[in-house]
C-alpha cells in the first residue's frame, strides 16, 4: 500500500468527475496558459512582489483598484531600491526616467459615504502634479450603486496580479499579524488592526489577456484609448520574491460586470462560485469579507441537505469593520447564518473568525480581507469578489481560477494552498493541518480537532441577530443588491404623469432658487445700500438668543408638528430650525422635528384611510399610493428626494397605503439628511457673510451655493429625460 505524503488529503473514493468545472462563455471569460502563477498571502508577500514588477516595467503599468491613495508605501521598512518610496512618487519618477514607458492608474469614483476614507484631491496627486505619461483618473461608469471593484496590476503584458487588494493605506500587514508592528501604519503614521488579504500573479499569456481587460476598462472609464499592447511576451518581470506554486497551467479570467448603457453585463463570478460549489464532493473551504449574498448561501443550503455531502468551512472576520457595515452587511451575515444553520442536518457548514492571542474580542479582529475560495483538491479562485451579491451582479470583479483536471501537481498546489491559509489562521505549520485533515476524515472535524483557546485559532463563530436590528434593517435587494438600480424607470414609475413631472420639476427649481436667493440677498446686504436699511446682523443675534430658551427644542418640535398638519413648506421650518439652534444642532433638530411631523401626518393618514386622503391629496397623487407600498424603502427614499408632492400629503399618502413604519422612517431619514445638511451648511455660510462679511466668507458661500445647484440639478434634469409613459393596447394587457 503506497504511503501517503505528508499534504495528502483524504481520499475521495468515488471516481472524480470528469466534467470540467471551467467553462468559457459560462463561468469565465477566458482560459489562458500562464507559464507560472504564485499565491501571494498577505500584504507584506503581495506589495513587495507588486513593486519588484512594476519597477521593472519598460511599456506599460495598469493598476485598477477600488482604491488607490497616493501616499502608500508598498515597502513600509523601505524598498532600498534606489526609487522614491510613495506610490505615485515611484510612478512618476519611473515614467520620467524611462522614455517609452506609460502607466495608468484607475480608481473608483468613490460614493460621498467614502469621502473620510480617502485621500483628498487624487487627481491632483497623481495626474496634475506628475509627468504626463503618468494618467490618473476616477472611474464613474457605473449604474446606479455600483463601484469598480476589480484589483488588477498588469506589468508589460507579461506579469500581471489579481488579488482582494487595494494600492491604499491600512492593507500592509504581515502573515504574524503581530501586535506591536511599526510597520503598520497609515499615512498619517496612526497604527491599524491586523489585514489578512490574498492574491495571486501570473506571467505569460493569462498576463495578457488582464491587460486586455485593463485597457478595456480604462476606455470604458475614460472615453481614451490607452497604448497598445506588446506584440510579444516580455521576460524579466516576474517579481524575484515571489516563489511560482505552479508552473505551466491553464488559469480562467472570470469577471462581474453589470449591463449599463451598451454594455450587456456579465455574471462569470456568480456562475462561477454555483458550478463550484455544486461540483464539490469533500470539502469547501472559503476565506471572504463579506458572507451576504443570497446567490451562495442557496448554493450551500442545498448541499447541506445531503447526508454525504461536504463540509463547508467559511472563514470571515468576527465583526465587520465599523457600526454602519455592523448594522447592515452584519445582518445580512447573521440572517444567511441563521438559515444555514436550519438547514445543517448534518453538521456540515461551519463559519469561522480567526483569533489573535493578542487581540481580545472587545478590541477588534483580524480583518480577513480576502476573496478565496477552494473546492476539494480540484479548483481554486481567487481574486476580488466578495460572497456578496453586489459582488456577483452590480460591482466590476475580476477573479482567477484554474482547476487541477485530475493532474496530480495540480492537485498538490492546490491543496498546499489550503493548508498553507489554514496553518496561518491556526499558527500551525502547513504539514500539521493535513495530518489532522487524514486523521479527521473531515475539513471541519480537523479544524475543531486543533482549536486552542486563549492562543492563535479559528473558532467557530454564531453572529448574533440583534432583533431590533433585525426589525429596521431592510432586506438583501436594498443592502446587497444583485442587479443595478434603474433609478430612471423608478421615477418613471413614482412620477407617471407628464403635469406630476413638470410639478416636481418647478419644485426642484423652488427649492434652488430659494437657496440662491437666501445667498444673493446676503450677498447684496454685504455689497449694497440694503445693509443701511436693514440690520441683519441683528436680527441673526435676536434669532440665536432664541436657542438658549429651556423650552426652545420642545417648541421647535411642536413647530414641526403643527406645520406639518396645516401643511407649513418643511423646507422653511428646516430653514428657522438651522438659523435659530446653528447648523449642528440645528441640523439635528430640524431631522428629529421633520421625523415627528412626518410620523404625525402618516398616522393622520392611516386614520382617516385612503378615500378621504385621495380626496385631499388629488387625482394626481392616486397613483403614488400603490408605488410607495410596492417599492417600500426605495421609494421612500426617492421621494424625499425627488419633491414629488408637498411633504405633509406624501406622508398622509404613505399612512394611507399602509406602508410599514420601518421603511416609511428610514426612507425619510436617507432622503432628507443630505438636503438638511446641505441647508444647513448654506444658512450656516449665509450667516457667516452677515456677521463677517468680506471676499473669503462671500467666496464660500458661492461655493456652497454651486454645491447645492449640483445637488439639485441633476434630479430636475433626470425629471426631464425619463421617457413618457406608453399605455399599452387593450389586448396585451396582462
Amino acid at each position: 500500500m503506497p504511503v501517503a505524503t505528508l499534504t495528502e488529503a483524504p481520499r475521495i473514493d468515488a471516481a472524480q468527475p470528469s466534467t470540467p468545472i471551467l467553462e468559457p462563455g459560462r463561468n469565465c471569460w477566458r482560459i489562458e496558459h500562464a507559464k507560472r502563477l504564485a499565491f501571494l498571502v498577505d500584504g507584506e508577500n503581495y506589495f513587495r512582489a507588486v513593486r519588484e514588477a512594476v519597477r521593472e516595467a519598460q511599456h506599460s503599468v495598469f493598476v485598477l483598484g477600488w482604491d488607490v491613495d497616493s501616499r502608500m508605501r508598498l515597502v513600509p521598512e523601505g524598498a532600498n531600491d534606489g526609487w522614491p518610496e510613495q506610490f505615485a512618487d515611484f510612478l512618476d519618477a519611473l515614467v520620467r526616467e524611462r522614455k517609452g514607458l506609460r502607466a495608468y492608474v484607475l480608481s473608483w469614483d468613490f460614493a460621498m459615504l467614502y469621502m473620510l476614507e480617502r485621500e483628498w484631491m487624487p487627481l491632483y496627486k497623481m495626474d496634475w502634479r506628475t509627468h504626463r505619461r503618468l494618467s490618473f483618473r476616477l472611474d464613474a461608469r457605473h449604474p446606479t450603486g455600483g463601484s469598480h471593484h476589480q484589483k488588477v496590476v498588469v506589468v508589460d503584458d507579461s506579469v500581471a496580479f489579481v488579488s482582494g487588494f487595494d494600492i491604499t493605506r491600512s492593507r500592509w500587514d504581515s502573515s504574524e499579524h503581530k501586535c506591536e508592528e511599526p510597520r503598520r501604519r497609515n499615512p498619517f503614521g496612526l497604527t491599524y488592526g491586523p489585514f489578512h488579504d490574498v492574491g495571486a500573479v501570473v506571467e505569460g499569456d493569462c498576463a495578457r489577456a488582464l491587460g486586455e481587460l485593463a485597457r478595456e476598462r480604462w476606455r470604458r472609464a475614460t472615453g481614451k484609448r490607452p497604448r497598445a499592447a506588446l506584440s510579444q511576451f516580455v521576460a524579466g518581470r516576474w517579481p524575484s520574491s515571489a516563489q511560482a506554486d505552479v508552473e505551466d497551467l491553464p488559469v480562467a479570467i472570470s469577471r462581474t460586470e453589470p449591463r449599463f448603457e451598451d454594455l450587456a453585463g456579465t455574471g462569470e463570478i456568480r456562475q462561477l462560485h454555483v458550478d463550484a460549489i455544486a461540483a464539490a464532493r469533500r470539502d469547501i473551504f472559503a476565506e471572504n469579507q463579506y458572507f451576504t449574498s443570497n446567490t451562495v448561501a442557496r448554493a450551500f443550503e442545498a448541499r447541506l441537505d445531503e447526508a454525504d455531502g461536504p463540509d463547508i468551512a467559511i472563514v470571515s472576520p468576527g465583526t465587520q469593520s465599523g457600526w454602519l457595515e455592523v448594522s447592515t452587511m452584519g445582518v445580512l451575515r447573521a440572517r444567511l447564518h441563521r438559515m444555514l444553520k436550519a438547514a445543517d442536518r448534518h453538521s456540515h457548514y461551519r463559519l469561522f473568525c480567526p483569533k489573535l492571542a493578542w487581540l481580545a474580542d472587545d478590541k477588534g479582529c483580524l480583518n480577513v480581507h480576502s476573496k478565496v475560495m477552494i473546492v476539494d483538491d480540484r479548483f481554486v479562485t481567487v481574486g476580488s469578489a466578495n460572497l456578496s451579491d453586489r459582488s456577483m451582479g452590480l460591482d466590476t470583479e475580476c477573479n482567477l481560477a484554474f482547476e487541477s483536471g485530475g493532474q496530480a501537481r495540480l492537485e498538490e498546489a492546490i491543496r498546499a494552498f489550503r493548508y498553507r491559509l489554514l496553518g496561518e489562521h491556526l499558527g500551525m505549520p502547513a504539514d500539521a493541518i493535513a495530518a489532522a485533515h487524514r486523521r479527521e476524515g473531515r475539513l471541519i472535524a480537523a479544524i475543531e480537532s486543533l482549536h486552542r483557546p486563549g492562543e492563535r485559532t479559528l473558532a467557530a463563530m454564531d453572529p448574533p441577530l440583534d432583533p431590533t436590528l433585525d426589525s429596521l434593517v431592510p432586506d438583501h435587494t436594498v443592502l446587497d443588491p444583485e442587479k443595478p438600480i434603474d433609478a430612471d424607470a423608478l421615477v418613471a414609475d413614482l412620477v407617471p404623469e407628464p403635469e406630476t413631472r413638470k410639478g416636481t420639476r418647478t419644485r426642484v427649481f423652488i427649492l434652488v432658487g430659494s437657496l440662491l436667493a437666501i445667498g444673493a440677498a446676503a450677498l447684496a446686504w454685504r455689497y449694497s445700500p440694503l445693509r443701511e436699511w436693514v440690520d441683519l446682523g441683528r436680527i441673526v443675534a435676536e434669532s440665536k438668543g432664541l436657542g438658549t430658551s429651556p423650552l426652545a427644542v420642545v417648541a421647535a418640535l411642536a413647530a414641526f408638528v403643527l406645520g406639518g398638519v396645516v401643511l407649513v413648506p418643511v423646507t422653511l421650518m428646516i430653514a428657522a430650525t438651522v438659523l435659530v439652534f446653528g447648523p449642528i444642532e440645528g441640523g439635528v433638530y430640524a431631522l428629529a422635528g421633520a421625523l415627528l411631523s412626518a410620523a404625525t401626518t402618516y398616522a393622520l393618514g392611516r386614520a382617516l384611510g385612503r378615500d378621504l386622503v385621495r380626496q385631499i391629496a388629488g387625482p394626481r397623487l392616486n397613483a403614488l399610493s400603490r408605488r410607495l407600498a410596492r417599492k417600500g424603502l426605495l421609494a421612500m427614499t426617492l421621494v424625499r428626494l425627488l419633491p414629488v408632492a408637498p411633504f405633509s400629503i406624501v406622508n398622509s399618502v404613505a399612512g394611507a397605503s399602509h406602508i410599514g413604519w420601518r421603511d416609511f422612517l428610514l426612507g425619510t431619514v436617507l432622503g432628507m439628511a443630505p438636503g438638511i445638511a446641505l441647508t444647513a451648511l448654506f444658512i450656516d455660510r449665509a450667516v457667516a457673510v452677515v456677521r463677517d462679511p468680506g471676499i473669503d466668507t462671500a467666496a464660500v458661500l458661492a461655493g456652497v451655493a454651486a454645491l447645492a445647484f449640483a445637488f439639485f440639478w441633476p434630479l430636475q434634469k433626470r425629471l426631464g429625460r425619463i421617457p413618457e409613459p406608453i399605455t399599452p393596447n387593450a389586448e396585451h394587457v396582462g
